[in-house]
């Protein structure tokens, strides 16, 4: 599946620095429980950070914590969010509970992550093609349309 991506802005890469700066200055070993910084920047331009809260019960990854810092500092439209890890790991892909939180409630945000051509800004409605969506109002609903059925070989078929 091809993903439509683009090259990065000045300002997405201001983004990982600043998720970068989170990270180094707060974490405490790469067995700790604070190993990620984030940085999510809201429509106005400012950016929100947050670090990870890890917990053997599953604390709250460092994108969740930015968007919670970005809300109660007022935020309410994000236009791009970013993970970076600690001891020079790099930027890092959102997990399959962040992307469904960003595709339910920033829709329209991108998300700047690692792909074979380098580092990309991606819209998270790409990186979730399939996902049923969930709103306050009307609670988890499907949004994919019905799979088509295809033949994978000979002997065995989809269903």
């Amino acid at each position: 599946m091809d993903i439509p991506c683009r090259e990065l802005t000045s300002e997405d890469l201001a983004l990982i620095a600043f998720a970068k700066r989170i990270v180094d200055a707060n974490t405490d070993g790469e067995e700790g429980a604070h190993t990620m910084g984030a940085a999510v920047r809201g429509a106005d331009g400012k950016i929100y950070g947050g670090i990870n809260v890890y917990h053997f019960t599953g604390g709250p990854c460092a994108e969740l914590v930015a968007l919670g810092h970005a809300r109660a500092s007022g935020a309410r439209e994000l236009t791009t969010i970013v993970a970076v890890g600690n001891f020079e790991r790099g930027v890092f892909d959102p997990c399959g509970r962040d992307r469904q939180v960003l595709f339910d409630y920033h829709p329209g945000i991108r998300v700047i992550l690692p792909t074979p051509d380098g580092l990309r800004s991606v819209r998270i409605k790409d990186l979730m093609p399939l996902a049923a969506g969930w709103t306050i109002e009307g609670g988890a609903q499907s949004l994919a349309q019905e799979p088509t059925v295809v033949a994978e070989d000979d002997d065995h078929s989809a269903t």
